[in-house]
């Protein structure tokens, strides 16, 4: 059984507010989230944590995957005393909140998944065991070359520069850990067969923005809770709230505020 984390985690907004639950993915950390987290703040009460093994939370020597991830934030908003969250998750980010929202339903009210890391196939999937290697053996400095890559030519200058500074400060055996819970752990959900059953696990509606639009047509064509809803952003980088996040505070507070009735 993990042993939950104690995260360090900031909290905004009004007590009573309706709840947001705003995380990160793989290698960053909740500084991420400091613009869309002020404007939302002043109709939600808005957590952002740093997910175990980043940023300013513990870092465990084990155990560093997306499934742990969701048993840690089951504790935070436990000891929050939430009603049940919105939760919104980036990238590796996707996979903690849906897991959380599977293992535990009644906390989470429905997700909202940026550029999910699931859906794994084709060159992609070929290439799980090299770059597994690759971060086992120089962990954060794979790492960095990958986010260098990540971005959009429309990026604001300095959002590669900060995201390559964050990874490279996050523990090479938490890279590691994290990719391989990701995709190639037992019970792992990052590949596309393994992404559809997971998918059909969670019973909350959600509403899900892809930067590609062959993945955004096949998880269009897995949705079957009401109320769901694919959406595709071309021309966008993989940080896509970051790029573009005018847009994305309008998205996740259209979605709260529809969620409402």
């Amino acid at each position: 059984m993990t042993t939950a984390v104690e995260l360090f985690h900031t909290v905004l907004g009004p007590p009573g507010a309706p709840a947001l639950l705003l995380v990160h993915g793989w290698g960053g950390d909740g500084r991420e989230w400091s613009p869309h987290a002020e404007v939302l703040a002043a109709e939600h009460r808005v957590i952002v944590p740093d997910l175990r093994g980043h940023g300013r939370s513990p870092v465990p020597d084990e155990d560093n995957t997306p499934a742990a991830m969701a048993h840690d934030l089951m504790a935070l908003l436990t000891c929050l005393g939430t009603g049940p969250v919105i939760a919104v998750g980036h990238s590796m980010g996707v996979q903690v909140v849906n897991l959380l929202a599977i293992g535990h339903p009644d906390r989470v009210r429905s997700v909202i998944a940026l550029d999910p890391a699931h859906g794994a196939h084709g060159a992609e999937l070929d290439d799980i065991p090299l770059r597994l290697a690759a971060y086992r053996e120089n962990g954060a400095r794979e790492a960095a070359s990958f986010v260098a890559g990540a971005f959009s030519p429309q990026a604001p200058p300095g959002l590669r520069t900060a995201h390559i500074r964050t990874v490279l400060g996050t523990p090479d055996h938490v890279i590691a850990q994290a990719y391989a819970g990701m995709y190639t752990d037992p019970g792992a959900v990052g590949i596309r067969p393994h992404s559809e059953a997971y998918l059909r696990r969670r019973i909350q509606p959600a509403l899900t923005v892809w930067t590609s639009a062959e993945a955004a047509e096949w998880e269009s064509r897995h949705l079957h809770v009401p109320g769901s809803h694919v959406d595709h952003w071309p021309a966008t980088g993989h940080y896509l709230h970051e790029e573009r996040p005018e847009r994305t505070i309008a998205v996740i507070g259209e979605w709260a505020a529809r969620d409402k009735h």
